[in-house]
């Protein structure tokens, strides 16, 4: 069971901050435990969720022990391109639904090749393809800024930084 102030992945939408658990009545009259999750970056809204749910799928962030070990391990993660688009579209939606952050890197790290091997061509990466690379990008910004107390948007030169040293 979480507790106020947790930060948690809720589905693969990103990091979320429990910032209350109160009892309220259901549709049906029922009293109900609920997680309240406010997004710990961006938009101003909040979400509910029934902590007996079997439908959200919520974890804790990885520890900062957790990230270290996975930005050391970032430079021996094999790329897992798919040649056909629509097999890799369904097999990179699905990792990324996952919400575990070695799949994340997996998608980011081959698209950012393909990405820099089609720029050297003249093309542009596929939008499908840019748009799932932006999705787990966003998701390990999050997780990792989170662990690592940090912003977002240092997470990228963070890890250049600890992987270049």
């Amino acid at each position: 069971m979480f507790k106020v102030n947790d930060y948690v992945v809720y589905n693969s939408t990103g990091v979320y901050k429990i910032v209350d658990i109160r009892e309220e009545k259901d549709i049906n009259d029922n009293y109900v435990d609920y997680y309240v999750l406010q997004p710990a970056y961006g938009h101003n809204l909040t979400v509910k969720i029934p902590i007996n749910s079997r439908k959200v799928s919520m974890r804790r962030i990885v520890s900062k022990d957790e990230v270290l070990n996975l930005i050391s391990a970032m430079p021996d993660i094999e790329p897992v391109w798919i040649n056909d688009d629509r097999k890799r579209y369904e097999a990179f939606k699905s990792a990324l639904k996952t919400a575990e952050c070695l799949e994340w890197i997996k998608i980011v790290k081959t698209m950012y090749l393909k990405k820099k091997e089609r720029m050297s061509d003249g093309k542009k990466l596929a939008k499908a393809d840019e748009d799932i690379m932006k999705a787990a990008e966003k998701n390990i910004n999050e997780e990792f800024a989170a662990a690592l107390n940090i912003s977002p948007e240092e997470v990228i030169p963070y890890i250049r930084k600890r992987i270049s040293s």
